[in-house]
């Protein structure tokens, strides 16, 4: 992939600007050809340099994001290694996605007042010491706090990386960049369960966490020679910690509720109590951020219609997604009674899907329209889990009740979660595309703590265990999880529609 990236030829802007300020420089006696020429020449390696921090950045978001979802397949697995439930081992997923969330939007600000390229650094470097204290984690409560101390280097990576790639791009080509950028992101979050089993069937479970070192090794390796420092001259504070606090805490409370409630409960005291707590720190939260002198985020961005109603579509879709990766891996290993490698080949279609198309979608979405392709993606998804919810039994019949669903699934990630990265911020001013982005990531993390969290307590409803029913329960709840997100991303079509048929 690094070879691939660099050789991108990719308008960075260096070549126009070379260009002027060299005819400006140019020597008594050559002519303004000769510079021209010169700096044609000069440009492919401008060009190749930024190939270069696409390829860093992009790999940085990769390795972090998937983190996110290589821990799925291996679930069944660390629970025996730590005798543990469903519900306690949730929190070594929701951990790293809380943290991750909360701290994505205040990270920004730090790269950006810190430096981007010192951020990454750092970021990439606290992950890898944390993946290991992960990889040799003697309980599940070390493994749940190392999750969450991985998160925050984690959230480190991903603004300063964005930044770093867009700093080598004009304004006309920072879609492409975005697109690759985001697409690496997906394909990690699709291909890590994959990953993740066949570190867990050959190696060990605890392989998931320690690959990561090596990786983070050679981004370090090149980063310090390849990637050039840039701050933001009027970053100056940190954001508000106490509206970083409730990012985390609202989720969490939520999270806490939905899990316990199948197994305490749902009049149980401390079950109302986490959900009467999140609705009231909303509003505070709410408050918090309107007072605050620095704000861990900017109300104002949702004032562009686009980005609520992305960010409102993203964290819809999110929670079916990560909801839905687990789910059928689970289902796999219990209902059909796969192995954890099996598991995730007779899965591995979707993924491959996404990584087919994930880059094209970008390109057909500057075509065509976000929307057209947003609504098409969750279409694609809802039938995809209709056809699980409607077809799947207790029968293991791979070719007919799954590898079409898997498909269509994939399919519909595939035209929806990179789409979704790019058109978020598209609306925004330059120098706000990192905290939008942040935002955006930060509602995709949130997704998938829901959509954990739903997955345990839809599971768990059985008194005699899980079985297929609960399955199916659970691919219909995503199924219009996914419907409602491609509604809300064509309503503005719809009202303009609407709008123009009026007499």
């Amino acid at each position: 992939m690094l070879p691939y990236l660099s050789k991108l030829q990719l308008t960075t802007g260096h070549e126009e600007l070379c260009t002027v300020n060299n005819a400006q420089r140019a020597p008594v006696g050559e002519n303004r050809n000769t510079v021209e020429r010169r700096s044609r020449d000069e440009a492919p390696t401008e060009n190749r340099r930024a190939g270069w921090v696409l390829a860093l950045g992009s790999l940085g978001a990769f390795v972090v994001f998937l983190d996110t979802t290589i821990v799925n397949i291996a679930f069944q697995t660390i629970s025996h290694s730590f005798d543990t439930t469903a519900g306690h081992l949730a929190w070594v997923l929701n951990a790293y996605s809380l943290v991750f969330a909360a701290m994505l939007i205040p990270a920004g600000r730090v790269a950006d007042r810190y430096g981007r390229k010192n951020i990454f650094i750092v970021g990439i470097t606290g992950f890898a010491l944390m993946s290991a204290l992960c990889g040799l984690a003697p309980s599940a409560g070390v493994l749940i706090t190392a999750r969450a101390l991985q998160a925050v280097f984690a959230a480190l990576v991903v603004p300063s990386s964005l930044a770093l790639v867009l700093h080598e791009f004009t304004a006309a080509r920072r879609h492409v960049a975005i697109g690759v950028w985001g697409a690496m992101a997906a394909a990690a979050a699709a291909v890590g369960p994959t990953l993740g089993a066949l570190l867990t069937e050959y190696a060990s479970w605890r392989w998931i966490f320690l690959v990561n070192v090596p990786i983070a090794v050679v981004i370090v390796a090149l980063g310090r020679s390849l990637l050039h420092e840039s701050r933001d001259p009027g970053a100056s504070g940190l954001p508000d910690p106490v509206g970083a606090l409730l990012v985390a805490a609202i989720p969490a409370l939520l999270s806490f509720s939905i899990i316990e409630g199948p197994s305490r409960g749902w009049s149980d005291t401390w079950v109302v109590m986490g959900f009467v707590a999140a609705a009231l720190a909303l509003p505070v939260f709410l408050w918090r951020t309107s007072k605050a002198a620095r704000p861990v985020m900017d109300l104002a961005l949702f004032k562009e219609r686009q980005f609520s109603e992305i960010n409102a579509a993203t964290l819809l879709f999110s929670t079916a997604f990560f909801g839905l990766l687990l789910a059928n891996l689970i289902f796999l290993q219990t209902e059909w009674h796969y192995s954890v490698l099996r598991a995730a080949l007779a899965s591995s279609a979707g993924p491959i899907v996404v990584t087919v198309i994930a880059r094209s979608t970008t390109k057909l979405a500057t075509v065509v329209g976000h929307r057209r392709v947003l609504f098409a993606g969750a279409v694609t998804w809802t039938l995809g889990c209709l056809g699980f919810a409607l077809f799947v039994d207790s029968s293991p019949h791979w070719v007919t009740h799954w590898l079409p669903w898997t498909l269509l699934t994939g399919l519909g990630i595939g035209l929806t979660l990179p789409v979704q990265s790019g058109a978020a911020v598209a609306k925004l001013p330059p120098a706000q595309f990192a905290v939008g982005s942040a935002i955006n990531s930060s509602f995709r993390q949130l997704g998938a703590v829901l959509g954990v969290s739903i997955f345990v307590a839809l599971l768990g409803t059985s008194k005699t265990g899980p079985g297929v029913d609960n399955f199916q329960h659970i691919w219909w709840v995503f199924a219009v999880l996914g419907l409602a997100a491609g509604v809300v991303q064509a309503l503005p079509r719809l009202r303009s529609g609407s709008a123009a048929s009026a007499p």
